[in-house]
């Protein structure tokens, strides 16, 4: 279990065990690459992440996770990996978010991206994300880090 402070100051509970806060999360978070690119979307508030939302009603965590994948980047999952669930004790609500590996094996342009503008395409992740405007504060903790070693260990 790996226990840390988020960008605004939460606590944050990470597992990479199976499901160990609950079977059925409210939030998912989509780690993708797309042809040995990270596939992240800009959201048009808070800036570069990667994909995720909201489960809703009568969805499961995996089709959550697909559907945030399509309407943030037009990107189709080809395969996708439950890496972790974290836990964040937040001031209004506690989070609870599974976090997903996906290989993409296409993108289409969609006629709408939703909250965000988009796909975007990168080389490599920056180095220091954490004080890089351009990115959202979802990149900004350390669950992003650890999720990171876990992908490297396992391709």
């Amino acid at each position: 279990m790996n226990i840390f402070k988020d960008y605004y100051n939460n606590k944050v509970k990470l597992s990479f065990e199976d499901h160990p806060f609950t079977s059925q999360p409210k939030h998912v978070w989509v780690i993708c690459k797309y042809k040995d690119q990270w596939l992240l979307t800009k959201h048009k508030e808070r800036g570069l992440e990667f994909p995720g939302g909201k489960v809703e009603i009568g969805e499961t965590a995996e089709q959550a996770a697909k559907r945030e994948v399509m309407e943030e980047t037009g990107g189709i999952i080809a395969e996708m990996d439950y890496i972790g669930q974290y836990f964040v004790s937040g001031r209004r609500e506690n989070v609870i978010k599974n976090v997903y590996f996906a290989v993409i094996d296409e993108l289409f342009p969609q006629p709408t991206y939703f909250e965000t503008e988009g796909p975007v395409l990168l080389d490599s992740l920056p180095n220091d994300v954490k004080h890089n405007r351009l990115y959202s504060f979802i990149m900004k903790d350390d669950v992003l880090v650890h999720c990171l070693k876990i992908i490297k260990n396992r391709l």
